[in-house]
């Protein structure tokens, strides 16, 4: 008999009936041998296997193998809510995906149909409260076990409790695997802002270096304009030549400091801009990126502002720009998309354009060294009747070896040539990232002279639909 002592902690004064209550269910249940060992072989392999994969695997075949039944799993897919075969003992993974017969139907207790035995496959409880699982409902599968024919006295209980301790396992499974991708995508948000914010946020630093060398002339004419006019005063006169100069001086240095505080303040909204599509709520809460489309004027309110900033240091490189590569339509195409977000492609397009165009010798014989942009309407781009809007940006230069094309976009990628540039190889794939969740493509194509990157956005209208639609009135109205 156990002795419960009063110093023990309060907990134990609930844990030690339940373990009592629990050890009378199996005494109650009078589990065979070899169900009491199907059961310890279940637990065991459930643990040691970390994939999804192996542990659906288990679920039927160690009945299989212990008590020579065939058994076949069922999963309820969170988002559509219908039931699929996950795997069986027959065939494995190889049915996983597939849709289960009419007769097989989720449902709150056990039923037979044919000679099948089927049992729901029930969540935890507790973490049924949990996100992102929280809308889940209550059943998330069915097990079902073959021949009923065979089943000895308690057998169906028996595959009734073990569709429960796979339901449970099941559970937490699935909320540590989504658990590690919401890991997994807070350090890549956090390598997104590192890499588009506080990298560029830098050069705040050569701005308030400039605003503070330009103060500094400020005051040196000051005190000078205060010593020539107590000189004036003394002399009963005042050296006009000279307070005009300093005039001058003062009216060109106002306009400098004006300068510097409009490229301040640009730099302001872009990073505001920035940081508040990336530190959203949303996206810690649910795991990955969440939009927030709004129409806008695309030209103006996301590539020209991105344009802007990259335009002088892409001229001090001698990098020429030119404004019309591609079928660029006359009206600037209202589009639905995340500002911010989209925002960012192109800072990173054009970013990499700086670090990497390169000089080439065009067909004339003559060195050029340029980057154009643009955007195309192509028709059933994305299927048939199903039109995009493709984006280039192209830079002059050598073309990307083959058989690095198709890795360009992939986390760290750094292509042959890159190692004396900075950068982690973050830029491109957080382009794909930003397109893919808009439902759009990004691409690479090694064209005349140079590489094209592009990115394309699906059309739901055509551009005279889109012309004519309510928002794009308000967004035309001046």
């Amino acid at each position: 008999m156990t002795i419960y002592c009063p110093t023990d902690p309060p907990e134990l004064a609930t844990i030690l009936p339940r373990i009592r209550e629990k050890r009378e269910d199996y005494e109650s249940y009078r589990f065979t041998h070899i169900q009491g060992r199907t059961l310890r072989a279940f637990f065991d392999l459930a643990q040691e296997y970390e994939t999804l994969e192996n542990f659906y695997r288990v679920c039927v075949f160690v009945p299989k193998e212990f008590m020579g039944f065939d058994s076949c799993l069922y999963l309820v897919d969170p988002d559509t809510r219908k039931l699929y075969i996950a795997c069986d003992s027959i065939k494995g993974l190889k049915v996983c995906g597939m849709d289960p017969t009419e007769d097989v139907r989720v449902g709150e207790s056990a039923y037979v149909t044919g000679d099948t035995f089927i049992s729901p496959i029930r969540g935890n409880r507790r973490l049924l409260t949990r996100k992102p699982l929280s809308q889940a409902e209550e059943i998330i599968g069915l097990f079902a076990v073959s021949p009923l024919s065979s089943f000895a006295k308690n057998d169906r209980l028996f595959f009734e409790k073990y569709a429960n301790r796979i339901g449970y396992n099941l559970h937490y499974k699935l909320i540590s695997l989504e658990s590690e991708r919401h890991i997994k995508f807070i350090n890549t948000l956090v390598a997104d802002i590192e890499h588009n914010v506080l990298v560029p946020n830098m050069k705040y630093r050569l701005f308030l270096n400039n605003l503070k060398k330009k103060i500094q002339e400020l005051e040196d004419i000051e005190k000078n304009m205060g010593k020539r006019i107590e000189v004036g005063i003394r002399k009963e006169c005042v050296e006009i030549c000279h307070i005009e100069q300093l005039q001058d001086s003062l009216s060109d240095l106002c306009k400098d400091i004006f300068k510097e505080y409009e490229e301040v303040d640009k730099h302001y909204k872009n990073t505001s801009l920035f940081l508040e599509s990336l530190l959203r709520r949303d996206h810690f809460e649910k795991g990955h990126l969440v939009l927030r489309r709004k129409m806008c004027r695309f030209r103006k309110e996301v590539l020209d502002p991105q344009l802007e900033r990259y335009k002088q240091r892409l001229e001090r490189r001698g990098i020429s720009i030119d404004y019309h590569l591609g079928e660029m339509p006359d009206e600037d195409i209202p589009l639905a998309v995340d500002v911010g977000l989209i925002s960012q492609v192109y800072a990173n397009l054009f970013s990499n354009a700086e670090k990497y165009c390169q000089e080439v010798i065009n067909e004339s014989g003559e060195p050029i060294k340029s980057m154009s942009y643009g955007q195309e309407v192509i028709q059933d781009f994305f299927g048939p009747g199903k039109p995009g809007i493709k984006f280039n940006v192209y830079t002059t230069g050598p073309h990307i070896l083959s058989g690095e094309t198709s890795r360009v976009f992939d986390e760290g990628f750094r292509g042959t040539g890159s190692e004396n540039k900075q950068g982690v190889g973050h830029g491109l794939h957080f382009v794909k990232k930003v397109v893919e969740v808009h439902g759009g493509i990004v691409g690479y194509e090694a064209t005349n002279l140079g590489n094209n990157f592009f990115f394309a956005l699906p059309l739901q209208y055509t551009i005279k639909e889109i012309m004519e639609l309510p928002l794009v009135a308000e967004l035309n109205t001046p």
